[in-house]
């Protein structure tokens, strides 16, 4: 039986629906629900895909508002979920277009925005969409509201069925009349048991919208509004009022070493000892993982926000045991303080959390309080990942060379290769500087392999016996690239693999230690040579040579420094110089400037010296020329 639906048209006209996109509609309904998720970012769309998938619907993608438009016009869908921020047509305009071929009811909209304003929301309902969620979708939250919307749209199609259906029966037999009356008052029972169970919904989505599943807590989204209430009446009442971000120590180490189980029991129970620290007016919340945020009232402040401080790095460093084994957290706390520019929630969030790093960074488990030179850092400091992303899309980062000598021969053996910036704004920025810089916002791969291959491509130039090391970073051992960026490296130049010493930090043991070591063996097996950097400098760097056969090991430069006036640094190099003999790898002093400091290194058997005694780093253009002169003799 053919069934017609009215759909409102541009200009308040009624058009028929083709009963043929009727069946075809019904046909969709028989099989899985069909979403069209429209979203710019394809990475956005592919876990909303393989989420929804999960769950039995079926989704079609659309990267925009024209390929979306397209679709809609080809294919029947049950849903949309359509970003509002789109590069080619608008969410909103997309949302308008819909709303003139087809009502809420018949093809419900759900807008997906990463923004919280209210003119936003608000404007997409007035268009017409039926819901919203927004970014970083909360998929359990995204999965209810949009079965929610489906069921909602089935039961209207269900009544309307039932309406049309008894007007039929309504011209024919009149028994039927109270047989289909009986069905559309069960329909509309069930449509309002429906519609009590989507408000039981709503208010369980309303509750996880603003709240932390795992610990109870307010979220982030709760406690901004929370901050934005307070200053509000603070305005009006006077008053002050502080913000506390809660950043625990350690807490990384036991996730990954004792699970996420462990990690999340730890995370209720520290979140009960706040929560019992407080009074009854301050708010806590859980901004995600380990960070947690406390807003305390109060008209004695910075003084009253000083002493909960302190109280809760007491509480929550006292010891305590989950699941038999016995733990100690610590925490940095940042604290802003409501007052001049600092005045609503984003603000005092985020001076609370600059704060916060300012301690950690003075030694963690203590607290510091905002200042505005911190606000400063954080802009220069963020200026400079700006420039090195630039100096690296750029390929401006430079290589210079510092020749190491073999105190045997009194010949250089090699050089290792450096990383230089120089900056046209802030000049040269040292390698301390940019190269942590690089490792925590993901550049030191693209720099690392570079640097790499430019300097087996500089060094093939070189004479046979002259060899060149490269620095690796432990982020390098993660992409599980780097066996075979040093064979491309290796191929692409020429260079004998016996002549590139690959020089590592214990850094790579902390975190995947067996994986790095296996690396550690394929790279060998290629012929290169790996050296173990700065030793001595760790607390464990004795057990990691049990792990891996080393060929050679630099001691530290700050031994070096003070063999003349430490003698346990000269004991030291004693004992790292012959550990590495019984181990068969030779040794590199690092940081050799004075003619003392050569002979008592020479005196303690070390094989070779780096240093500016015989050199500082020079660009590859100068290595021909110092090659071929003779070394400058020790005075």
């Amino acid at each position: 039986m053919d069934t017609t639906y009215a759909i409102p048209q541009r200009g308040g006209e009624i058009a028929p629906i083709d009963p043929s996109a009727t069946r075809k509609e019904d046909s969709a309904h028989a099989g899985k629900r069909r979403l069209l998720i429209v979203d710019d970012i394809r990475e956005n769309r592919d876990i909303l895909r393989r989420r929804f998938e999960r769950h039995g619907f079926s989704v079609v993608e659309a990267g925009g508002g024209v390929e979306a438009l397209d679709l809609l016009e080809r294919e029947v869908f049950d849903l949309v979920l359509l970003d509002i921020m789109m590069p080619d047509i608008a969410g909103l305009d997309v949302l308008t277009r819909l709303r003139a071929k087809y009502p809420p009811g018949l093809l419900p909209v759900i807008m997906v925005t990463a923004k919280s304003q209210s003119e936003d929301v608000v404007e997409a309902l007035n268009r017409g969409a039926n819901d919203y969620i927004t970014k970083p979708v909360d998929f359990s939250i995204a999965l209810a509201r949009v079965v929610t919307q489906l069921d909602r749209k089935h039961a209207e199609e269900k009544v309307h069925q039932m309406n049309e259906e008894l007007s039929r029966a309504n011209e024919g037999l009149e028994f039927r009349v109270a047989e289909r009356t009986k069905d559309l008052i069960e329909a509309n029972l069930q449509l309002r048991s429906e519609m009590e169970q989507r408000e039981k919904t709503q208010a369980t989505i309303a509750h996880l919208a603003h709240h932390d599943a795992l610990t109870g807590l307010g979220n982030r989204l709760l406690f901004h509004k929370q901050i934005s209430d307070a200053v509000a009446h603070k305005q009006q009442h006077g008053g002050n009022l502080a913000v506390l971000f809660i950043d625990l120590d350690r807490f990384k180490a036991i996730n990954d070493t004792l699970g996420h189980g462990t990690g999340d029991a730890v995370l209720k129970h520290l979140a009960t000892r706040m929560r019992n620290a407080l009074r009854e007016s301050d708010k806590i919340g859980r901004l995600g993982g380990d960070e947690f945020a406390i807003l305390q009232f109060g008209n004695e402040q910075p003084k009253e926000a000083a002493a909960l401080a302190a109280r809760l790095i007491e509480i929550i460093g006292t010891p305590f045991s989950i699941d038999n084994q016995r733990l100690v957290i610590g925490a940095s706390i940042g604290i802003a303080v409501a007052a001049g520019d600092y005045q609503d929630s984003t603000q005092l969030l985020r001076a609370a959390d600059l704060a916060m790093y300012r301690a950690k960074a003075d030694g963690r488990s203590r607290f510091r309080f905002f200042e505005p030179d911190f606000d400063r850092e954080a802009q220069e400091r963020r200026e400079l990942e700006l420039a090195l992303r630039a100096a690296v899309d750029q390929d401006a980062l430079e290589i210079h060379y510092q020749p190491l000598v073999n105190l045997r021969t009194s010949r250089i053996s090699g050089f290792e290769a450096l990383s230089r910036w120089d900056d046209p704004k802030r000049g040269f920025v040292a390698p301390n500087v940019f190269i942590p810089l690089a490792e925590e916002i993901g550049l030191i791969d693209i720099i690392g392999e570079r640097v790499l291959k430019r300097a087996c491509a500089e060094a093939a130039t070189w004479p046979e016996h002259v060899t060149v090391a490269v620095n690796l970073s432990a982020a390098q051992f993660e992409g599980g690239q780097l066996v075979s960026v040093v064979k491309e490296a290796l191929d692409a130049s020429g260079l004998s693999p016996s002549r590139l010493e690959l020089e590592i930090t214990e850094s790579i043991f902390l975190h995947g230690s067996e994986a790095n070591v296996a690396v550690l063996g394929e790279l060998g097996s290629l012929g290169v040579k790996i050296s173990m950097d700065d030793f001595g400098t760790g607390y464990s760097s004795l057990s990691y040579l049990r792990s891996f056969a080393f060929d050679k090991i630099k001691i530290d430069k700050s031994f070096i420094r003070d063999l003349s006036t430490s003698q346990s640094s000269v004991a030291i190099v004693r004992a790292v110089c012959g550990l590495a003999r019984s181990f068969g790898a030779s040794t590199t002093a690092e940081g050799v400037e004075t003619d003392d400091q050569l002979t008592q290194i020479r005196s303690e058997g070390c094989t070779e010296v780096q240093g500016y005694i015989f050199g500082k780093p020079l660009p590859a253009n100068e290595i021909p020329a110092l090659l071929e002169r003779p070394l400058p003799a020790p005075k």
